[in-house]
């Protein structure tokens, strides 16, 4: 499939202004340049044009938030100053598997000051003795040179994601951390409330039952005077029928 076609079809009835990332691997560009990509893409970050038979980079065009460009597998040798002056916020750039012989051929990266990660495994470039020192040398902006740092450690998904991310991933950290502690806190006044409910409830039930031991108690008192008065009572009747015998005698 013709590059321009595959463009048009990628666009999947967007406006290329609304295109974020572009893929168009593998299919075949006309006169090995770039076709059927404008400047109209203003909002483009990540190209991939990967196995496309590219081997000049001459008609790119001016893309200016592209960060990251695929172009592996194609036959470029030079003219790398054009993506100096079309991409100039590249940060990532795969040339692995292309016709670069010489580290002059690099030169024109100089200019790309945002360069962090550059791949030239499978170019002639890289079998150079001392590549990676040369090359480090000659583009002291990058981090990364084929995947690996100055100090040999591997560049890993998640520094580049950290790298993208920015200061941003520190926030989300603060922010799930204070959920964490507002939940924490919802747990601890709950639970206060509930062992709150509990201590009030036996205090009530307490009530009840002192209330309850002091009503028995009124009740014994007035049974025990009760008592007491029907004795006396009694007594009084007992002595009165007694004075009535007395007098007739």
């Amino acid at each position: 499939m013709e590059m321009k076609k595959r463009i048009s079809l990628e666009l999947r009835n967007r406006s290329p202004a609304e295109v974020g990332e572009l893929v168009v691997d593998n299919c075949r560009c006309g006169d090995g340049e770039v076709d059927g990509l404008s400047e109209d893409f203003t909002e483009l970050e990540v190209l991939s044009m990967a196995n496309v038979g590219l081997s000049s980079l001459s008609k790119m065009p001016a893309l200016p938030k592209l960060q990251k460009l695929e172009v592996s597998e194609n036959a470029i040798s030079g003219g790398l100053n054009a993506l100096v002056e079309k991409c100039p916020a590249l940060t990532h750039l795969n040339l692995s598997s292309n016709k670069l012989k010489e580290l002059s051929s690099l030169e024109p990266l100089q200019g790309l000051k945002a360069l962090k990660s550059l791949d030239l495994y499978g170019c002639d470039v890289s079998s150079l003795d001392d590549y990676r020192e040369r090359v480090f040398q000659l583009l002291p902006q990058l981090t990364y040179l084929d995947g690996f740092d100055q100090e040999d450690n591997e560049a890993s998904d998640n520094e580049e994601e950290e790298e993208e991310a920015g200061p941003h991933g520190d926030d989300g950290e603060e922010e799930e951390e204070e959920d964490e502690g507002s939940e924490g806190e919802e747990d601890e006044v709950g639970l206060s409330y509930l062992m709150k409910e509990g201590i009030q409830d036996e205090d009530d039930d307490g009530d009840y039952v002192q209330g309850e031991e002091e009503e028995e108690e009124d009740e014994e008192e007035d049974g025990d005077e009760a008592a007491a008065a029907g004795q006396g009572e009694k007594r009084k009747r007992d002595a009165e029928d007694d004075g009535d015998e007395d007098e007739d005698e």
